[in-house]
């Protein structure tokens, strides 16, 4: 039977604006979005993110922390560095709200089929992304860590024991890796260029046995990446035996992405998609959700996006 996918957004996430010239844009959205209105993607069905709630992200997060990002909200015009690279405008908190939310919303409709006409899997278009975010501050882009919300709302709302992380974009998760690396009831699973931003994710980082690093040198491209996903990381995420995958889905991997230099193809990201929702349907009754993090050449996030809802929906 062909899977049922929802597609989660809001429009609040093109709101959200970096200082100019940022890579991080409300163009990227737009482009994901585009591709998703080709004739192939009329199956999916498509609501309206909600706002998280203040409990939610307090899963993932600091009282304070949330707090803070909350209580930013410039007048129009105006813009708040929060670090080098990651600020906030009058749109930044519903943004970040609404991409938080989209993936509670994504658990809910997995875990609770009946209601939701039979969906098992899901895609949140949103931006803010969330991988970075650390429990107790905001840095590359990321102000929650959307991700790990979904994650522990699926553990405390809808009572699953093991929840698998995986995250595929080209920087490492250290905001995940940070918030769940002490809890085994949470795998974390990633390939990422190394050296590169932010400089965490070694091999040696295993957490208390739930962490999975395979770190790829510069220049890697679909044989490396498939290699480590096939021969180390999927293999874990079996034997853990998810009820229910997470995906950290950022397309800067790609060769023409500007920020990285992996030299993936989407076709690239299509496979592993596929390999992922094979080890759902074993595992977790097929339940994934998948979030929108990285990816900054317009072109090659459209093609990669388009690639992964194709599997997500095969």
């Amino acid at each position: 039977m062909t899977p049922l996918v929802l597609l989660l957004t809001h429009h609040a996430c093109l709101g959200h604006e970096n200082f100019e010239d940022h890579p991080e844009s409300p163009d990227r959205l737009r482009a994901v979005l585009g591709a998703l209105e080709a004739e192939e993607f009329a199956g999916l069905l498509r609501e309206v993110a909600p706002a998280a709630t203040e409990a939610q992200l307090r899963l993932a997060h600091s009282p304070g922390h949330v707090e803070r990002i909350l209580s930013t909200r410039p007048q129009p015009g105006r813009f708040v560095p929060l670090d080098g690279d990651t600020g906030m405008n009058h749109a930044s908190a519903e943004a970040a709200l609404r991409a938080a939310g989209a993936g509670v919303a994504a658990v809910d409709a997995v875990c609770a089929r009946e209601g939701q006409g039979g969906v098992t899997r899901a895609f949140c278009a949103v931006r803010p992304p969330g991988h970075h975010a650390e429990p107790e501050r905001a840095m590359g882009f990321c102000f929650f860590g959307n991700a790990v919300v979904a994650a522990r709302h699926a553990q405390r709302a809808h009572g699953l024991g093991r929840v698998a992380i995986l995250d595929f974009d080209v920087h490492h998760g250290n905001g995940t890796q940070a918030a769940v690396g002490g809890d085994p009831s949470i795998l974390f699973a990633s390939t990422h260029q190394s050296p590169c931003y932010p400089f965490t994710g070694a091999a040696s980082e295993t957490g208390v046995g739930n962490l999975f690093n395979a770190p790829l040198p510069p220049g890697s491209g679909s044989t490396e990446f498939r290699a480590a996903w096939a021969e180390t990381l999927l293999p874990a995420v079996e034997r853990f035996a998810p009820e229910l995958i997470v995906v950290s889905a950022g397309f800067d991997a790609h060769a023409r992405d500007p920020l990285a230099q992996l030299r993936l193809r989407e076709a690239d990201f299509g496979w592993l998609t596929g390999e992922i929702c094979r080890i759902a349907d074993r595992c977790c009754e097929g339940r994934v959700v998948s979030m929108l993090e990285g990816g900054y050449d317009l072109h090659a996030l459209a093609a990669s996006t388009a690639a992964h809802l194709r599997a997500l929906m095969a």
